[in-house]
């Protein structure tokens, strides 16, 4: 599906960390990103070697440093999310997700977790971002989600996004096209998900 959609970014979201009360206790998330730039106010955010400006990372084990400085993930899967968030009685049926929801930084199109290879580049009008690994849900995602099972079935489903290094820091902006060159192609970012999740689940 995503070879017949532009390579673009729809929206550009960030988030302060803050407190979320899961299953009686308070963990501090930035999780919840909001769209700061849209093809309708396409604001332009510094794209910095640690991440996003106004973007917050409470774990940074899970999402930030060098390696994990930015996320991105597919809009080409929010129509699964939102089917079953709507089974799960979560959100109403053909209700559409805000920008964000998956806890991503960047919501594009056209790359998917089977055509992105860690070592690509995505390259931008002013920056320039490299593919470095899956994202890998936590219970956080399932609080924000709203559901249990979401962590299992973004496992299940390997839709996961992946997470982008900073190759040349600059400035970005929602409606950009984006350019992929391939770096060496020797691990998809599918394959590499489905090998960490078969390794937890041997763990």
């Amino acid at each position: 599906m995503s070879l017949h959609l532009p390579r673009q970014i729809l929206s550009v979201n960030t988030a302060a960390a803050t407190p979320l009360d899961i299953a009686g206790r308070r963990v501090l998330s930035g999780i919840g990103k909001r769209a700061v730039s849209t093809p309708v106010d396409p604001q332009r955010i510094a794209v910095q070697r640690l991440g996003l400006a106004g973007d917050e990372q409470a774990d940074l084990t899970v999402h930030g440093g060098l390696n994990k400085a930015v996320y991105a993930y597919p809009h080409e899967h929010y129509a699964f999310w939102q089917t079953v968030r709507a089974q799960a009685g979560v959100q109403a049926w053909g209700e559409a997700m805000p920008h964000g929801m998956l806890g991503e930084n960047l919501t594009l199109t056209g790359l998917l977790e089977d055509d992105a290879c860690v070592g690509d580049q995505l390259r931008f009008a002013d920056c320039v971002l490299a593919i470095s690994e899956p994202r890998k849900p936590c219970f956080k995602f399932d609080a924000i989600m709203g559901f249990k099972q979401a962590t299992k079935m973004m496992a299940q489903s390997g839709y996961c996004g992946f997470y982008l290094s900073v190759i040349q820091p600059g400035t970005i902006a929602a409606g950009e096209t984006y350019e992929l060159v391939h770096g060496a192609r020797e691990v998809s970012i599918k394959e590499l998900f489905g090998a960490k999740m078969n390794r937890r689940h041997l763990d």
